[in-house]
C-alpha cells in the first residue's frame, strides 16, 4: 500500500447513488455491485456535461463513522455545476475541499483490490494519529481503458 497526503479543492459530481453501510455491503444485500451496473448503463460517461476522464466512487452523508450508513455515488465531475438542470436519473453531490490521505492499491481485479485496500485503510486509522473527518471520501478510477479485471484504484480519505 502506497500513501501520500494531498489537498483537493471541492468539485461537483453527478451520477447514480444509493444509501448503504459496510455491514450491508459485506452480505448479499450489498448495493454497490448493482450500482456499478447502473452507472455503466446510464451513459453518463458519454454525457457532454461531465468530465468523463475519471470515475469517482464518492462516500458521503455519513451517519456516524465506518459503522454507520452512508451514501455512495458513482459518477463523474459535473462541468455544469450543482444547479445546471441535472437530468432526473442522476444525483449531485460535492466532494468537499479537504486534506486527503491517498492510498493506492496493487493492480488486480477491481472487486478484490478495492476491498483489500479499504481493509488496509481501516486498519491504518485504528492506530494513526490522523483522524478521518467523514465529510466525504472517494475512490478514483481512470475511465479510459478501464478494465475491471486489471485495475489500480486510489482511495482518498478526508482527514483533519
Amino acid at each position: 500500500m502506497n500513501m501520500k497526503r494531498v489537498h483537493k479543492e471541492a468539485i461537483q459530481l453527478m451520477g447514480v447513488a444509493a444509501r448503504t453501510s459496510n455491514r450491508h455491503e459485506a452480505g448479499p444485500e450489498g448495493k454497490i455491485p448493482g450500482l456499478w451496473g447502473s452507472f455503466f448503463q446510464s451513459g453518463l460517461l458519454q454525457n457532454d456535461r461531465v468530465n468523463g476522464g475519471l470515475i469517482y466512487g464518492l462516500y458521503t452523508d455519513y451517519e456516524t463513522d465506518v459503522n454507520g450508513e452512508y451514501t455512495v455515488l458513482l459518477g463523474c465531475e459535473n462541468m455544469g455545476g450543482p444547479d445546471s438542470g441535472l437530468p432526473s436519473e442522476y444525483v449531485s453531490r460535492e466532494v468537499p475541499a479537504s486534506d486527503y490521505l491517498v492510498f493506492t492499491s496493487e493492480r488486480g481485479p477491481v472487486g478484490s483490490v478495492v476491498i483489500e485496500l479499504w481493509q488496509q485503510v481501516w486498519q491504518y486509522f485504528q492506530s494513526s494519529a490522523e483522524s478521518r473527518t467523514y465529510t466525504g471520501d472517494f475512490e478514483l478510477y481512470k475511465a479510459e481503458g478501464f478494465d475491471p479485471s486489471d485495475a489500480v484504484v486510489e482511495i482518498y480519505v478526508a482527514v483533519s
